[in-house]
């Protein structure tokens, strides 16, 4: 395939571009500050003639560059979208602003993965079906990242189960991962938008950070919104694990994935929904479950039971 990579020289992209390479693929990099042989883009720009010219002469256009912009579906020619974004509004607008653009909704480990294990619960409409995200309070994101969770605060859930207002990073439940018991906070991780209205189920999605004071803390300043900027302010401590747990509230049937650098876990899966897209490649908005399933997913660095 040939793939014009938007972010390359973000904390994914990097990651993304090998796996990219390696797997075979004709990759174009493209971002705002780029080397010798990049595509100078900017995707938060408003004039977004550049990506429309250099769609044409790619198959698959990857955005890995943390920027939220939905005009980014409609500049695009015959190319197949790929947004790793997490953000529940963004690809909701991303859906109903180009409903008959060829995209996959959510390509990193939530939505992506996540998605991908609770579609594979064996469920009946109607069932609850809860995703926990844990990741390694110990890993540099980014400025991206860290901006990403800061919207959060103070947010509201987007068209959440509940159809009450729910606000994020508020509601506090518990799962078991690995033989642990830890704590985590409702978060507006968008599997819910994704799956829900196809399979009749309520998703719910939680996260935590594997330092449990870095999780309180977050609830806590959940509750201020003023004081989101400190969150910048905390030096990362932790490690560099992520973990998903789905499970079935009614049966109790849990799926388990887990790795190390949520990074490269993200360009790996990325890498592999791009493969996916060289059988087969919608006609419409779709999440990643459209164009592979849970089996699908055998890579480094991915652990799965």
């Amino acid at each position: 395939m040939r793939v014009l990579l938007l972010g390359a020289r973000g904390a994914v992209g990097r990651h993304l571009h090998t796996a990219l390479v390696a797997a075979g693929h004709e990759v174009t990099r493209a971002g705002r500050t780029p080397a010798d042989g990049w595509l100078r883009f900017d995707a938060g720009g408003s004039d977004l003639g550049e990506l429309q010219r250099a769609s044409q002469l790619h198959d698959v256009v990857v955005n890995a560059s943390g920027v939220e912009n939905p005009a980014l579906g409609t500049a695009l020619s015959q190319a197949t979208l790929v947004d790793i974004s997490a953000s529940a509004g963004y690809l909701a607008q991303l859906r109903s602003e180009s409903p008959q653009a060829s995209m996959i909704l959510g390509a990193g480990l939530a939505p992506g993965l996540s998605t991908l294990m609770a579609a594979s619960l064996d469920k009946e409409p109607g069932d609850d079906v809860d995703v926990a995200l844990m990741l390694g309070a110990g890993e540099k994101h980014g400025p991206a990242a860290v901006e990403w969770t800061q919207r959060l605060i103070g947010a509201p859930l987007v068209n959440p189960v509940e159809n009450h207002p729910v606000m994020n990073l508020r509601e506090r439940r518990t799962f078991h991962d690995g033989g642990r018991t830890r704590g985590y906070l409702r978060a507006d991780f968008p599997d819910h938008l994704l799956l829900g209205n196809s399979s009749s189920i309520r998703v719910r999605n939680y996260f935590a950070l594997d330092s449990p004071a870095a999780t309180w803390a977050l609830g806590a300043v959940a509750r201020f919104p003023a004081a989101r900027r400190l969150i910048t302010m905390v030096p990362p401590m932790g490690s560099e694990d992520w973990s998903i747990v789905a499970t079935n509230r009614r049966t109790g049937q849990t799926r388990r994935a887990w790795g190390s650098n949520q990074s490269s876990a993200t360009g790996v899966l990325a890498a592999r929904v791009v493969d996916a897209l060289a059988i087969s490649r919608p006609s419409k908005p779709v999440a990643i479950t459209s164009v592979m399933g849970l089996d699908d997913i055998v890579t480094a660095g991915i652990n799965l039971d």
